[in-house]
């Protein structure tokens, strides 16, 4: 039998999107989740559709003919295993804000709004 590639990784656990990114088993985690949820990757040998499944050390992944086995080390930080976490957190966290902000582009020019308040309407029954 056959050595398996293993992936180091130095935070568990880890979720199984992120984890096939890192791997570069997928061009980006946007694909790693259509995969997942189209029950195209195995862990430990079943079919996975949980996009978040918490991958720990010793589990089995395979995915489009490659075989990866998880191994937990915490001593070894690599810089692009870092960088992919936090690169993944700051993304999601701009996409929340920028859902909540409205940009408005118009060629005229952008005036004080005025202090006094508009004159409310009476209300008849």
């Amino acid at each position: 039998m056959s050595e398996r590639p293993i992936i180091d990784i130095c935070v568990q656990p880890i979720e199984l999107c992120k984890l096939l990114k890192i791997a570069n088993m997928v061009g980006g985690g946007g694909e790693a989740k259509i995969m997942i949820s189209e029950g195209h990757v195995l862990v430990n040998n079943e079919v996975e559709r949980q996009k978040r499944k918490k991958i720990r050390h010793g589990d089995i992944i395979e995915f489009n003919g490659t075989v990866v086995e998880v191994a937990y080390n915490p001593t070894k930080k690599s810089a692009d295993f870092i960088n992919t976490v936090v690169t993944a957190t700051k993304n999601s966290k701009k996409k929340k804000r920028a859902k909540n902000k409205a940009v408005a582009i118009s060629p005229e020019p952008v005036t004080k709004p005025s202090l006094e308040r508009p004159k409310r309407k009476s209300i008849s029954f």
